[in-house]
C-alpha cells in the first residue's frame, strides 16, 4: 500500500492534533472522486479507558470525525491556498450506519468519494472498512470558515 500522504503531511494540512487527530495516512488520492485514508486502531488510544472497560469498542462517532478528516484532507488539498488560513466544518452527517464494531489492533481503511460542492459545501459519501467488510458508511457535508469568524 503505496503511501501518498503520511502523518507529517497530513498534520501540514489538519489543524487536529493528539489525541482528535484521526487518520495516520492517506494511501490513494483521485482529483475530483476519491480519497482513501488509514486509520490504525491502537489500545493505547484514550477513549478505550471508558468505552468500554473490559470490552474496548471505538465510539462510532469518532468513525465519522475520521471519515470527516479524510474529507477535510482531500477538500483542503484540492482548494489550496484558497483555503489556507480557514477551519474546515461539518455541515451534516447524513444515514450514518454502524455495521461492526471497530476494536483494538483493527485498520480502518476509509474511502471517501466526492459527490460535488456547491455554493461552498463540500458532499461526501463515506465507508470505512476493515480487512474488506464494511464498518461503517454515512454521507457528510462540510464548509470552510474564516478562523476570525467563530
Amino acid at each position: 500500500m503505496e503511501t501518498v500522504f503520511d502523518i507529517n503531511e497530513i498534520m501540514k494540512i489538519l489543524p487536529h492534533r493528539y489525541p482528535f487527530l484521526l487518520v495516520d495516512r492517506i494511501v490513494e488520492y483521485v482529483a475530483g472522486e476519491r480519497i482513501v485514508g488509514i486509520k490504525n486502531v491502537s489500545i493505547n488510544e484514550p477513549f478505550f479507558q471508558g468505552h468500554f472497560p473490559g470490552h474496548p469498542v471505538m465510539p462510532g462517532v469518532l468513525i465519522v470525525e475520521a471519515m470527516a478528516q479524510v474529507g477535510g484532507i482531500y477538500a483542503y488539498v484540492t482548494l489550496g491556498d484558497e483555503v489556507r488560513d480557514k477551519v474546515c466544518y461539518f455541515a451534516s452527517i447524513d444515514n450514518v450506519k454502524f455495521r461492526k464494531p471497530v476494536v483494538p489492533g483493527d485498520q480502518l481503511r476509509i474511502e471517501v468519494t466526492i459527490s460535488g460542492c456547491k455554493r461552498g459545501i463540500w458532499c461526501f459519501s463515506a465507508r470505512a472498512t476493515v480487512n474488506g467488510k464494511l464498518v461503517t458508511e454515512a454521507e457528510l457535508k462540510a464548509t470552510f470558515a474564516d478562523k476570525e469568524k467563530l
